[in-house]
């Protein structure tokens, strides 16, 4: 089975959404942060989550983009009951039954989802139609190499993804910081 997780290509994540999701974890749509909030009175971050965050289910935190993922049915579980849990503390489900078929509601939607080659990214834009928020959903995969092409075309990419262990100090900008040192 496949599923959705976090990818972050580039640190814009974190100045965008309000909270960014830790790159690598299971995603979902994240639609239900949404409803029943006036989308549009929203603005800065929270507009940029409406239009386009998928959300971690160990977070709630948002990213851009997820990619399609081979997950074991121990991990689906595991992440079932992250999302239940997150649904309960910080959402007020009523109780752990209903967070329960709620989270696994939107892991079965995000798995629909992620019906692609593995390593396929997706991207959502999501807005608000005749009082109904909408989703539209695009991919991006890997070119197949097509017959007859020569060696160094079939093979020369402008980008190539790869995932990075970084044990040095983590960046952080402070953009806040940065505007009040220029006045």
């Amino acid at each position: 089975m496949m599923m959705l997780r976090t990818i972050r290509l580039d640190p814009s994540d974190t100045f965008v959404f309000p909270v960014a999701a830790e790159p690598g974890e299971w995603a979902v749509t994240g639609s239900f942060l949404f409803w029943g909030r006036d989308v549009a009175a929203l603005a800065g971050k929270e507009r940029a989550a409406f239009r386009s965050g998928f959300v971690g289910v160990s977070s709630l935190g948002f990213s851009t983009l997820v990619v399609a993922q081979p997950i074991r049915p121990e991990e689906r579980v595991v992440a079932v009951d992250s999302l239940a849990r997150q649904l309960m503390d910080r959402l007020g489900a009523p109780d752990m039954d209903a967070a329960r078929a709620a989270a696994d509601e939107e892991i079965a939607f995000a798995a629909s989802l992620a019906d692609h080659p593995e390593g396929t990214l997706v991207a959502m834009h999501r807005a608000l139609e005749a009082g109904e928020i909408r989703e539209q959903f695009r991919t991006l995969s890997a070119r197949e190499k097509t017959a007859g092409a020569d060696s160094l075309h079939a093979t020369a990419r402008a980008f190539t993804f790869h995932e990075e262990v970084d044990d040095g100090p983590e960046e952080r900008v402070d953009l806040i910081d940065m505007m009040a040192a220029r006045k």
